[in-house]
């Protein structure tokens, strides 16, 4: 079996973060990684299985991280993958795959907004560069691991992006 527990793979792993428009519900969680599960179980590039794992954290955000030194993805692949998680948009009536929308740490939880909003925000000094920000374009699980996923908005593209 391809599917491997998620500490299990090394920190060059190649990751694709998933974020939900809101948080699932315990049921709507089970119902997505249990079908996350058993496609992962049979996910192959070219023929060749995937050495790949998942995590989910904070009731939002669907990790899945693939060891490309054993087999590395393929377009093809990642469609599928991508296919699947569409199918789950349908069925649960949420976005996972809007990548535009910023994600960051606010009082009462995770906040999701336009990066407009969020510019109109940084203007106003409602956020700033010490906001903790998701950069969901990390490109390894060992940015993940070293911080660099769940971090201050000025120690990634955010920073750049509202903070000039």
């Amino acid at each position: 079996m391809p599917r491997v527990a998620f500490d299990a793979l090394p920190d060059h792993a190649r990751v694709f973060v998933f974020a939900a428009e809101r948080p699932l519900a315990p049921n709507e969680q089970a119902a997505l990684l249990t079908d996350v599960d058993a496609f992962l179980d049979g996910w192959v590039a070219h023929g060749a299985p995937l050495r790949c794992g998942r995590d989910f954290r904070y009731d939002r955000f669907l990790l899945v991280a693939v060891d490309e030194r054993a087999a590395g993805v393929s377009g093809c692949s990642i469609d599928a993958l991508t296919h699947k998680l569409r199918q789950h948009e349908r069925a649960l009536g949420v976005a996972l795959m809007d990548n535009g929308p910023v994600l960051y740490r606010a009082e009462g939880g995770i906040a999701r907004m336009s990066r407009a909003a969020f510019r109109d925000l940084a203007d106003v000094g409602a956020v700033s560069r010490d906001t903790v920000v998701f950069n969901n374009t990390v490109p390894d699980l060992g940015s993940i691991r070293s911080g660099r996923w769940e971090t201050r908005a000025g120690d990634s593209w955010h920073g750049r992006a509202f903070f000039t």
